[in-house]
């Protein structure tokens, strides 16, 4: 532990050259190791610096990108922060402070830091004697934390880093090396009164001097004696992050090559043994802690991934989909050891919720919580083809279908992976998958192969047909229940382009709508799956249906032969009909994080026909108001090729999943319920009724008891019970 705790550090300050000179200059400065870049505002002799580090940090990867700029409007360059440190992909580092007035400076950083933290609901506002905002809307959310630092050598803004930056710059020379001591201490004096631990504050110095062959002065002589020179700096006076000032790449090499090395090999000599670790958390993000999590015991490991209530990024981890969170710790896992340490911390919080999350779409919603953890498999993303000639390929749990299908396209291949391209694998695939190819290439789950996966003791097991068949097999349809998949193996299949119907029809007579939709599915060739979406009918307007349809085949006369059927079952206002690759129909997500808010209510069912009586009753509750979307999925055909006992998945008898939302859980309950005499059963990822009948519905007797017997030999404790949980069966004594 270096100092006050930080990392060493060190950085470059790049030259006032013209943009691709600095770019140029950055992308070395990456390759060489450094781990910041750093930009100073010199109006009149120099580009804009603000705009110099945009224009660099879109042409690295690695580095992040240090911009020292004034701040005389901090909402607009708040909201320029926000932007940069997302198009950098979280690699911003900003620097204030350089002639401004402590004062002012300080209600600019309680402004900047407001409008950051995109996890506040509402607009910001305050009322100081230099800066007013009124209203002001926050967000974008930063990808990370957007640390704040602040330049300052005398004592009124000393005072101020103390109170309320993230880091302390100084240069060398306007500071002596004698006087960082006595700085030191200011800052840290400050700190303490303002309730902060003085190693929130990483201490960054810029430096400057002369490589010659002898001795001339500080900083002015061979490496050697430049590690002789700072080592001191480091070890006594607790500088995390050198930043060296130079105007020719020989400079920045030479630093690269024969400083840096022998200084961090000097500096872990003489800190031999001396813990190292993350930064500590700043104290506002402390003090929204929520009680009943033990935040000083987060893996080390996890540390940095980690996401809390008071983090600016908090916003973009909090919701999933259709459902507000406010979780108490979002674990970001990159691994499968990550994802058991992850695990074994949850475990240690036996009554705290626990969600686990891929994509963040799930319609039930449990993949976030109030005041509980989540362990999120986002950055667990990989895409990989592991052998051309059996179509093998190995999806991350955070990976999504509309990127998996981008990526299979090339060799054309495909999956069937449900209808929305921004679905997570990981929720999906231990389901089920009902997807635009369903009744031509079956489930999603029909297409696993094997999965590895982290069980509730924090193992690491693989299963497949070969290997632990039993866990397999639970995996597909019940896999929320048995552990975390941190990989799927699946066999894709060859799909070129396909044809893309989507129909605006007349849905006034709804129930006879349906009954002739139903009909020309349950008789179309298999190539064709058709979805129907209607929603509530409104006073004044003529109510209406979306008729989706995809028939795998790239012929015009088959998709037009197979798409007539579907499109003849009502008068259609609008049309369209393409021939497409089926990465394209897939390439339909929006947006780059999900802002729900409130509980989701959904209903779920499967049944075999669209009969009359369940027709007229699906057209009671469109316009009994209880529900505002409806739709009915075709399954069938492929689907129920696979026996019933091949997977946990028990629909198999299914030619359709229905799926109604509604706002009211009362409502839509009294209007659903009257209609559970019509279904055969039930898909649970489109469901939010927790009650025990719907898991009954789910998994027939023989199943479910299964299950439960997979679940005591797997998961006794019920790690994984923030679910649809199936309840281990009770151990046999004797």
């Amino acid at each position: 532990m270096l100092g006050y705790g930080h990392r060493l550090e060190f950085g470059i300050t790049i030259p006032p050259v013209l943009p691709e000179g600095a770019a140029a200059f950055a992308r070395r400065a990456e390759e060489l190791g450094y781990d910041v870049v750093t930009f100073r505002d010199a109006p009149g002799r120099s580009l804009d610096a603000w705009t110099l580090a945009s224009w660099v940090a879109g042409r690295t990867d690695r580095v992040r990108v240090g911009a020292h700029v004034p701040c005389a409007t901090p909402a607009v360059l708040a909201r320029a922060a926000a932007s940069l440190d997302l198009l950098s992909g979280g690699r911003l580092e900003l620097g204030l402070g350089a002639g401004e007035e402590a004062a002012a400076l300080g209600e600019a950083i309680d402004i900047i830091r407001g409008l950051l933290d995109a996890g506040e609901r509402g607009p910001l506002r305050f009322e100081g004697e230099h800066y007013r905002v009124r209203g002001a809307r926050r967000g974008p959310a930063p990808e990370r934390y957007v640390p704040v630092h602040v330049e300052a050598h005398d004592p009124p803004m000393l005072r101020l880093a103390g109170r309320k930056a993230d880091g302390w710059v100084a240069t060398l020379g306007r500071i002596k090396a004698g006087g960082i001591r006595a700085a030191n201490g200011l800052l840290d004096e400050t700190a303490r009164e303002a309730g902060r631990d003085p190693r929130e504050i990483r201490r960054l110095l810029n430096i400057s001097g002369r490589f010659s062959g002898e001795r001339g002065g500080f900083l002015d002589g061979p490496p050697g004696a430049w590690v002789e020179d700072l080592l001191p700096l480091v070890i006594e006076e607790g500088v995390g992050t050198l930043v060296l000032a130079t105007d020719g790449a020989e400079g920045m090499e030479r630093f690269a090559r024969e400083v840096v090395p022998a200084l961090r090999e000097a500096a872990g000599r003489e800190l031999a043994g001396a813990p190292s670790g993350p930064a500590v958390r700043p104290a506002w993000v402390r003090a929204r802690r929520q009680p009943g999590i033990d935040y000083g015991r987060i893996p080390a490991s996890l540390g940095e991934n980690a996401v809390e209530p008071g983090d600016p990024a908090y916003a973009r981890v909090r919701s999933t989909y259709l459902r507000g969170g406010a979780p108490g710790l979002v674990l970001r896992a990159g691994s499968p050891e990550q994802v058991a340490e992850a695990l074994a911390f949850a475990r240690s919080h036996p009554e705290v919720p626990l969600g686990i999350r891929s994509g963040g779409h799930g319609i039930s919603g449990r993949s976030t919580n109030r005041g509980g953890i989540v362990i999120d498999l986002s950055k667990m993303d990989g895409i990989e083809v592991l052998d051309e000639a059996s179509r093998r390929v190995r999806l991350g749990p955070g990976a999504r279908w509309m990127d998996v299908a981008a990526a299979l396209a090339p060799y054309g291949w495909g999956l069937s992976s449900g209808d929305y391209g921004g679905v997570g694998v990981g929720g999906l695939a231990t389901a089920g998958g009902i997807g635009w190819l369903a009744r031509k290439r079956g489930l999603t789950i029909d297409r696993l192969r094997a999965v590895e996966m982290v069980l509730a003791d924090g193992s690491v097991v693989r299963a497949g047909g070969e290997e632990n068949p039993d866990l397999f097999w639970a995996v597909r349809g019940a896999g929320a229940n048995f552990g975390i998949v941190t990989s799927f193996e699946f066999e894709a299949y060859e799909v070129g382009e396909v044809g893309w119907g989507q129909f605006l029809v007349d849905a006034s007579d709804t129930a006879g709508l349906l009954r002739r939709w139903g009909a020309a599915v349950e008789v179309a060739p298999r190539d064709l799956t058709s979805f129907i979406i209607l929603g509530a009918q409104r006073p004044g307007r003529p109510a209406v249906a979306q008729v989706f349809a995809v028939v795998d085949s790239d012929r015009p006369e088959v998709v037009a032969g197979q798409l007539e059927p579907v499109a003849r079952a009502a008068p259609v206002y609008d049309q369209s009909a393409v021939i497409t690759p089926y990465a394209s129909v897939m390439a339909n997500a929006q947006g780059s994080y999900h802002e729900a808010r409130g509980e989701p209510v959904a209903r779920s069912g499967l049944i075999r026909h669209i009969t009359p009586r369940f027709a007229a009753a699906a057209e009671m509750l469109l316009r009994s108001g209880a529900a505002y979307f409806f739709q009915i999925r075709s399954v069938g055909g492929a689907v129920s090729d696979v026996a019933p006992e091949a997977t946990a998945y028990a629909g198999r008898s299914a030619n359709f999943h229905v799926a109604a939302f509604g706002a009211s859980p009362e409502r839509l309950d009294a209007a659903w319920d009257a209609m559970r005499t019509h279904f055969e059963g039930t898909y649970l990822s489109f469901e939010t009724d927790r009650r025990p009948e719907r898991l009954r519905e789910a998994f027939p007797p023989g199943v479910l008891e299964r299950l439960r017997e997979l679940k005591g030999r797997y998961d006794p404790e019920n790690v994984f019970r923030d679910n649809f949980n199936i309840p281990p069966a009770e151990r046999r004594q004797g």
